[in-house]
């Protein structure tokens, strides 16, 4: 009996959820917000629709960390810091070094560390985030959990790029995906609702939120997915582009005369996708509201459906089938019409969503139509579940 907590550390954030083990109840959340930046924002959700919120200057992610445990104390949501017997860590970048989740040690956090030009904005904050947690919590056990873990069992065929073999050799090059851990979570509660084994299904699974990621799941394993070197590449996303032509990049530095790849790069993940097309917004609720008489709202909606049709589309060929599609995430759980037309488009395949069914956000539900030969699901993630689930995996 005790009591885990999952992390998320960005360069100025700190994210975390509680949760009361082996029951897997959470009895907390909340996040720090402005770490180092002034007047950060700290929030706590407890108890039965409980919330402490307060404004302070937190100068490090030592101090975040302190403050969170402080004021978990303070609110009595623990007696004191004994009670969490893990911490788990959610790490963007694992490489071909984590095939699974760790157990942290020096040697762990060196390779975490190592990885960081895999994810430069990640890495470095989730080495922050574990260095603080074992400055304060010495002796607690602390878990590395890998967003591209789950993706290293992919064929080579599906993970290699057609370029000089030697630069896979010398540089690493190669798709490792993303959102592993979210991916993980749906395919598993896919399996139970469908009372099947996971090894015996094959599975599409679609996290549509402001990052977006497909996954093709056979025999209980990741076979191929939509994010490629970075989670810039795959489906049009909120500010990020997806898939482009690289002699355009080449193209367009040159029109704009931008010398730094790095510029560019910059636009590609922060200024394109939905909010580069519609010039109105990278969140979907918004175009939604105004596609009716804004063409280029519309146009980014039809978009990133026609996006998810292809890669769904090609993955069905690659897979040889499908026993059912999941979508997950922020839009995948909340946006009905999005389900809709994207069901609509593959009813070639034999999927089908009805609409009174799909008339739902963010409840587990199977949407589909009568008759459908490939189900469809929609399963709300839980990538801080996996995580602690991970810790007691690893402790026995």
């Amino acid at each position: 009996m005790g009591k885990s907590l999952a992390i998320n550390a960005g360069s100025s954030t700190l994210k975390f959820k509680l949760f009361e083990m082996p029951e897997e109840k959470v009895i907390a959340e909340g996040a720090i917000d402005r770490i180092s930046l002034g007047n950060s924002l700290v929030e706590i959700k407890y108890g039965d629709g409980q919330k402490y919120e307060t404004h302070e200057d937190v100068n490090d992610h030592n101090a975040a960390i302190q403050l969170m445990l402080d004021q978990l104390t303070e609110l009595k949501i623990i007696t004191d810091f004994n009670e969490i017997t893990g911490v788990g860590h959610r790490v963007v970048a694992g490489g071909q070094e984590f095939k699974d989740s760790a157990i942290i040690d020096d040697d762990v956090l060196q390779k975490i560390e190592d990885l960081s030009e895999y994810a430069p904005l990640h890495n470095p904050a989730a080495a922050m985030g574990i260095k603080a947690f074992k400055k304060i919590l010495p002796n607690v056990l602390s878990v590395a959990v890998f967003d591209t873990s789950f993706h290293t069992s992919m064929p080579q065929e599906n993970y290699m790029y057609a370029i000089p073999y030697e630069y896979y050799e010398k540089f690493g090059a190669r798709k490792y995906g993303a959102h592993g851990t979210s991916h993980r979570y749906v395919a598993h509660r896919a399996a139970a609702m469908l009372g099947k084994p996971l090894k015996d299904l094959k599975l599409i699974t679609m996290h549509l939120g402001a990052g977006g990621s497909i996954t093709a799941i056979k025999d209980g394993k990741s076979f191929d997915t939509s994010m490629g070197f970075t989670p810039l590449a795959g489906i049009e996303m909120a500010t990020r582009s997806g898939d482009i032509d690289a002699s355009l990049v080449a193209y367009l530095m040159e029109k704009l005369n931008i010398e730094k790849p790095n510029d560019m790069i910059n636009i590609l993940n922060k200024k394109s996708g939905l909010v580069g097309v519609s010039g109105v917004s990278a969140d979907m609720r918004d175009l939604e509201k105004v596609q009716a008489k804004n063409p280029r709202a519309k146009l980014a909606r039809d978009m990133f459906i026609n996006r998810i049709v292809r890669y769904v589309g090609s993955y069905l060929a690659e897979l040889g089938g499908a026993d059912a599609i999941v979508f997950t995430a922020g839009v995948g759980e909340n946006d009905i019409m999005i389900r809709q037309e994207v069901a609509d488009k593959l009813a070639y395949f034999g999927i089908g969503v009805d609409p009174e069914k799909n008339d739902i956000r963010g409840v587990e539900r199977d949407l589909s139509k009568e008759g459908s030969k490939i189900k469809t699901l929609l399963i709300p993630t839980d990538e801080e579940l996996m995580i602690v689930r991970d810790i007691e995996r690893l402790r026995k």
